[in-house]
């Protein structure tokens, strides 16, 4: 049983969760993601900085499908709600075109100029447009899977715990249909003990219940939780604690990408002959 982490002092939490201290490298990597990204607007059909709100910050691109009635992918960035951009993502767009799918990247406010409370209801604006226009650009909206990496992991889970009937009345209980989280946070207690997100994202014990989705009751669709071999124990820890707190039957993938850090793992979910990859053409009925 994957238990709450033992409280430690500040500094194990921040080389816990510090990815960036972690791997030296991952600005090479993040140069990757945009040029790839870059490559990929040049390449494919899109509608960029459409608005799904009012704020600057809630806007997002659309690579349309190539057919009417085709399942429709989301895919939220990381950044611990605080860093990156929609134009960093680009690059998980053309391997899921190409097989079949609409892909939908949303932008959100970052902290500490808002909250993750702010950000999660921006989320379910972007997936709530996303309903209301997947047609428009070849989506089925009755076929909507929710992908996020890092943050985006943890906003994914939050979406398909989300009780749609309290956004808008007309939406169906089941928007989203499934959700694969990418080396995502479920509880966000350790993260609030990590000092170089303190001042930024500014949890308080109140916030953490309200937004840790390990604790909420068991959502109907399936969750595919994955984390990179070569992360830190407690990217490892929340990864099985998704499991065990809701259980086999809701979370029915749990898996660790060998070799892969928090970076690098997110390029398993683009390779049309990695698993990751065949995991999300799985949930988007595709595979």
């Amino acid at each position: 049983m994957a238990t709450a982490a033992v409280q430690q002092e500040p500094a194990w939490y921040e080389a816990q969760y510090n990815n960036r201290a972690r791997v030296p490298e991952h600005g090479a990597v993040l140069a990757r993601w945009t040029e790839a990204s870059r490559l990929a607007r040049e390449g494919l059909r899109h509608a960029l900085d459409l608005p799904y709100g009012d704020s600057a910050a809630e806007r997002l691109d659309v690579f349309a499908a190539e057919r009417p009635g085709s399942p429709v992918l989301v895919f939220i960035h990381g950044g611990w709600w605080r860093a990156l951009d929609k134009a960093d993502h680009s690059f998980v767009a053309p391997a899921y075109v190409k097989a079949g799918a609409m892909v939908v990247v949303p932008n959100y406010g970052l902290c500490p100029a808002v909250t993750i409370e702010d950000i999660a209801l921006q989320m379910t604006r972007a997936l709530e447009w996303t309903w209301r226009h997947a047609a428009e650009h070849g989506g089925d909206p009755s076929r909507i899977v929710v992908a996020g990496h890092s943050a985006g992991g943890h906003l994914a889970a939050m979406l398909l715990a989300c009780r749609w009937k309290t956004v808008a009345e007309d939406l169906p209980p089941r928007l989203v249909t499934g959700a694969l989280s990418i080396s995502g946070v479920f509880d966000l207690d350790p993260i609030r003990q990590a000092p170089f997100l303190q001042a930024d994202l500014q949890l308080t014990p109140a916030s953490v219940k309200r937004l840790s989705p390990a604790f909420f009751p068991r959502p109907r669709g399936p969750l595919y939780a994955v984390v990179g071999g070569q992360e830190s124990d407690e990217h490892l820890r929340q990864n099985r604690l998704i499991r065990d707190q809701w259980g086999p039957s809701t979370v029915p993938v749990c898996e660790t990408v060998v070799g892969k850090n928090h970076f690098d793992v997110l390029h398993e979910f683009v390779d049309p002959a990695a698993r990751l990859h065949a995991l999300g053409l799985r949930l988007l009925g595709l595979g």
